[in-house]
């Protein structure tokens, strides 16, 4: 059997070590436009702030490869997927036959048409290389002022990461608050003061509208407000959406992102997708949606993984969860934690000074969402209850408390998670 994956990332770590799990025939080759061995994308900003070096940044031992049996082949990028003849191509004109191919793109970044675009200084804020670029530039000129455009959670990471460079950012985003479709008011109240506090300028319901240069490098930026803001740097920080191009073109069913199943096979049988760029199972909103996150890909890769090499193991859906950190205040949003009052029950506790603020969204007795900002200790346990559907109408004022463990919950739900002869729960 022959297994061609194209990606190298989280989902393309799950389907290896899924596919050598259960086989070690197979041959495996994964292609990547990327030059890179494997890497932690959410480690990126960590990098970008000096924290860590390139090191460490590795998500697999360099020898991954070799100790999975599996051909990489790097610095290419694959331009067409011929579902019928069952082959790829890549751009240097090479075809590469398979029996199953994982389509594991990930997603492009966001980068709206701007006046001035074009010049040096500009830069997205998704892979490695990128990093690199931004880098190098902040090496080779000087730069006091960056402009961060979005305010979601790779924006925040970006601006996170400069400020610790000692840079000062400010942030636009287009909606009337950062962090918008992660937190509620409240949550994104608590991060925008943190910045603000910490010299970063937010504007909210704003975008920018042109970016001009000085000899080649960008000078500064105008905003839709009409104010000009003066830059050294231009980091796009919007977010990303699917790169799904590939299997459009190859007739697979594309919506946002490529529909899927539950073992993450495409519209065609022997052509899977997973990662960012499906759209998969989500079991908190119960349909089909695309969820940009690293546990996802990982585990949909394994899911269809396993299902190439004959292992039916359906993907059980995913929980949207992401985390960033602001001033070393981590904020958190799992599920559907910024739900509306109107719909669903919910629980909160708050201390601005601290800051903590703790927010719990219940419907028909069950844990749906959180938000965490602060204190992110329960986070596990929150998940846990989300992801399994637990009934916690009889403990739900237990939820809130710091103290809350095991014997805080369901008898059912202790029984899931604890088991072993002997063990009394």
């Amino acid at each position: 059997m022959k297994i061609v994956i194209i990606g190298n990332s989280a989902t393309a770590v799950g389907a290896v070590e899924a596919i050598r799990e259960y086989n070690q025939t197979a041959q495996v080759l994964v292609i990547s436009e990327e030059p890179h061995s494997i890497y932690s994308r959410p480690m990126l900003s960590h990098y970008l702030a000096g924290e860590i070096d390139r090191a460490r940044l590795a998500y697999r031992r360099a020898d991954f490869y070799t100790r999975h049996n599996v051909q990489p082949i790097l610095n290419s990028r694959v331009t067409a997927i011929d579902p019928e003849a069952h082959t790829v191509h890549t751009q240097d004109g090479a075809s590469y036959p398979y029996d199953k191919l994982l389509i594991s793109t990930g997603g492009v970044p966001i980068v709206p048409p701007i006046e001035g675009i074009d010049t040096g200084g500009v830069f997205s804020f998704s892979r490695l290389d990128d990093v690199n670029r931004i880098l190098e530039h902040i090496q080779a000129r000087p730069t006091w002022n960056a402009v961060v455009i979005g305010g979601g959670m790779i924006g925040m990471k970006a601006t996170d990461a400069l400020m610790r460079r000692g840079i000062r950012v400010t942030m636009v985003e287009l909606a009337p608050r950062i962090l918008n479709t992660a937190l509620d008011e409240i949550g994104s109240g608590i991060m925008t003061r943190l910045l603000t506090g910490a010299g970063v300028e937010v504007c909210a319901n704003n975008t920018v509208t042109a970016i001009h240069s000085q000899q080649g490098y960008v000078s500064s930026v105008t905003l839709r407000d009409g104010r000009e803001i003066p830059c050294d740097l231009l980091v796009f920080g919007i977010g990303v959406r699917p790169n799904a191009d590939l299997a459009k073109e190859a007739g697979l069913e594309v919506n946002r992102g490529v529909v899927v199943d539950g073992y993450m096979r495409t519209s065609h049988p022997d052509i899977y997708a997973a990662g960012d760029v499906a759209e998969a199972y989500d079991l908190v909103v119960d349909m089909n949606r695309t969820v940009a996150i690293w546990p996802n890909a990982y585990r949909q890769g394994a899911t269809a993984g396993g299902h190439m090499v004959g292992v039916h193991r359906e993907d059980p859906g995913g929980v949207a969860m992401n985390t960033v950190e602001a001033c070393g205040i981590a904020a958190m949003s799992i599920g559907d934690g910024a739900a509306s009052e109107e719909e669903y029950q919910v629980l909160f506790e708050l201390n601005e000074r601290q800051p903590y603020y703790k927010r719990l969204v219940l419907k028909d007795g069950r844990l749906v969402g959180a938000i965490l900002v602060g204190n992110v200790n329960r986070a596990g346990i929150y998940t846990g209850l989300i992801r399994n559907k637990i009934d916690v109408s009889k403990c739900d004022r237990a939820l809130l408390s710091e103290h809350l463990g095991l014997l805080s919950l369901p008898d059912q739900y202790r029984k899931h998670i604890v088991t072993g002869f002997g063990i009394e729960v």
